[in-house]
């Protein structure tokens, strides 16, 4: 069932709920008054009768029977019973079958009080009238005729306005159901028309800040980040069938030129060195390609441990240097805290050490072994590592794009490199909760901050960290 008809529904209970509750109330209300009031007006009669019969002055009596005749109609089958109490306690005449004991001796303890009884819609009124020649008990009894049959009309106009209530309440709640509903099955429609082939498509934008239009913008973001991931996906399947054909194509035409024909071992000397060669390269690129999937999980399968980060920085430092033997790493500790723990970051050492490698080989090769700086700064529970190189920096309008797979900027034709290395770090950055940001100018150098948060236990906030410039 449709939700559209699950509301309507459920709003035609709840309002036919309403109505009825108060449809019965109304009716209650007014045949309680109308018992009432008719049974006040046979209490006027029983009354009227005990001076009838009781009143000795007949100037009284005869004014009695005017005011009946003038104000008081007959009331449907309206008869009277005048009993009389003796001393003992017994009834002369008789009393009728049609009135039960209990009602007879309600009256006789009443005192004086009127007291009602109703039986299949005749209402009776009984009282006790003393006389100088006894007691007697003076009981008026009539039907309600008119009470019955107004009564019997108001139910079925009730009736008739319940259910005509209902048909239009459900009329109502669907047209008002459809309306609301309408732009949940516009955004329904038009998403079946979105699929792999046209992720450009997007929903129509509502003006307002209601549910529907924060669904609307939710669910247009969500498409512009599939489509973003879905070109990020093709690129980098694209880049790394590329890649990876280059060196295998290399490699096949070195083996078919050796062996289409007898050759001398220095040919086949030769040969063999560009297929190993070749066969390195597709090696560093599966490797990388190995890494950058791996850092794509949550981390869970990583181990994880304290990592010192001056120490991975001279680490790191080593490693650089034996790539790079003329490389000038300077490591600036200028701004450390006076607790040593206070340098300590929660992740996985190996992880953390090819990221920071990956940047620092970057700034080492694009400077043409030009000064590096590596600067360590810790505040506010942040540490950042800053390197800042002299090199050839990256064009402005290609940073947007350094974190893609296989990208590399139009200025590094003279160098080698695969364009996995920035990927790779990034990944891993993010996956150990941390960020990175790059400054970078063309012919000046490139500033690459890395910050990461400190284990909750070593968060100083003491010191002010102050970015090189």
């Amino acid at each position: 069932m449709k939700i559209q008809t699950k509301t309507t529904i459920l709003f035609t209970i709840l309002t036919a709920t309403i109505f009825l509750i108060l449809s019965v109330t109304v009716y209650l209300v007014v045949d309680s008054f109308a018992h009432r009031d008719f049974d006040k007006r046979v209490e006027l009669r029983a009354r009227i009768s005990a001076k009838f019969r009781f009143e000795q002055d007949h100037l009284s009596t005869q004014a009695f029977q005017a005011i009946q005749r003038q104000y008081l109609e007959k009331l449907p089958e309206e008869k009277a019973v005048i009993l009389k109490l003796d001393a003992n306690g017994r009834l002369t005449p008789a009393p009728p079958k049609d009135l039960p004991q209990s009602f007879l001796q309600q009256i006789i303890n009443a005192g004086g009080n009127t007291v009602f009884y109703e039986k299949d819609f005749r209402h009776f009124a009984g009282l006790v009238y003393n006389d100088e020649s006894g007691r007697y008990l003076v009981i008026k009894s009539a039907t309600n005729r008119y009470g019955s049959q107004m009564m019997a009309r108001l139910r079925t106009l009730k009736i008739i306005q319940f259910c005509i209530a209902v048909l239009l309440i459900f009329s109502v709640g669907l047209i008002f159901s459809r309306k609301t509903f309408q732009p949940i099955r516009d955004i329904i429609n038009r998403v079946k028309q979105i699929s792999q082939g046209n992720l450009h498509l997007r929903l129509t934008a509502r003006k307002g800040g209601d549910e529907i239009a924060e669904l609307t913008s939710t669910f247009n973001q969500m498409l512009n980040r599939l489509e973003t991931a879905f070109e990020a996906q093709n690129n980098f399947i694209s880049n790394a069938s590329h890649e990876l054909r280059t060196p295998l194509t290399n490699i096949i035409g070195e083996a078919d030129y050796a062996l289409s024909k007898e050759r001398t071992p220095e040919a086949y000397r030769y040969s063999l060195q560009q297929i190993v060669q070749q066969a390195e390269k597709l090696q560093t690129i599966s490797k990388g390609l190995l890494a950058l999937a791996q850092t794509g999980f949550d981390g869970r399968a990583q181990s994880w441990q304290t990592v010192r980060v001056d120490q991975l920085l001279f680490d790191v430092k080593e490693d650089c240097s034996a790539i790079f033997p003329d490389a000038q790493i300077q490591i600036m500790l200028d701004e450390l805290p006076a607790d040593e723990a206070g340098l300590s970051i929660s992740g996985n050492y190996n992880l953390l050490k090819t990221a920071v490698n990956n940047i620092v080989l970057n700034a080492c090769k694009y400077s043409r072994n030009q000064p590096v700086h590596l600067h360590l700064q810790v505040a506010s529970g942040i540490v950042a590592i800053t390197v800042q190189d002299k090199g050839i920096g990256i064009p402005n309008e290609e940073l947007k794009y350094i974190y893609d797979p296989f990208f590399r900027a139009s200025n590094t034709k003279d160098f080698e490199g695969y364009g996995i290395g920035m990927p790779l770090a990034n990944n891993i950055i993010q996956l150990h909760k941390g960020s990175i940001e790059i400054h970078s100018k063309e012919g000046a150098g490139t500033k690459v901050i890395v910050r990461f948060p400190l284990c909750a236990t070593n968060a100083k906030p003491e010191l002010a960290m102050h970015e090189q410039s």
